[in-house]
């Protein structure tokens, strides 16, 4: 088999795991993740009648792979291809809930993972810093009056004995429009960290909220 034959089957390998994304073997919905284990983690609230729900869901892929995603993995051992991500999001007037869900991961691993402002390209620097809620004056930002789990969303979180896991993340405050772009998964928890993948991700802000004119 030459090298052009097998790189088509590789890729159209990948693309049938990309394009299944949400779903398990033989088109089952996709598992559920394990319980919330990281993170400011709490029960999701807030999704009364004035709270709408967000949701979207991938599979990794990498930068260059045949069918593209829009979950991007930078490091295939720690953050394999095909591994899967789901991110919620509930936001009402008053307050914002993120859940981000994950599978596939190595297991028995700690894992950072923040809303970034830009959306995920081939460099992981595209998407840019994380967002915050009051934005610090100095960028890059590494204060830790700015660079914490309470003006920013981290949704932290170890994956379990078959690498999944699970974090959420509420605040009483929600994002301004078309600042938040993106989940990104960290080789470590807390503030900062190698970035292993990319999930861009269509978020909104309290004006979408129902109720809202």
């Amino acid at each position: 088999m030459g090298a052009g034959t097998a790189g088509l089957l590789a890729g159209a390998a990948l693309a049938a795991l990309v394009t299944a994304a949400g779903t398990g073997a033989a088109g089952a919905p996709a598992p559920a993740a394990a319980p919330v284990t990281g993170g400011l983690v709490a029960a999701p609230g807030g999704e009364g009648p004035g709270a709408r729900w967000v949701r979207d869901e991938a599979r990794f892929a990498p930068v260059g792979a045949f069918v593209p995603s829009e979950a991007v993995t930078y490091d295939l051992d720690l953050l394999p291809a095909a591994a899967w991500i789901r991110v919620n999001q509930a936001v009402s007037r008053s307050e914002t809930t993120v859940v981000a869900e994950v599978r596939g991961l190595r297991p028995g691993r700690a894992y950072g993972a923040h809303v970034h402002t830009g959306v995920c390209g081939a460099d992981p620097q595209a998407a840019k810093g994380h967002y915050q809620n009051k934005v610090d004056p100095v960028q890059p930002s590494t204060d830790p009056a700015y660079v914490n789990p309470y003006n920013e969303v981290w949704l932290d979180f170890t994956t379990d004995a078959e690498g999944a896991g699970r974090a959420v993340a509420r605040h009483s405050w929600g994002f301004r429009p078309g600042e938040a772009a993106s989940v990104v998964i960290h080789d470590q928890q807390g503030g900062a960290g190698a970035r292993l993948g990319c999930f861009s991700v269509p978020f909104v802000s309290p004006g979408d909220a129902p109720g809202r004119s």
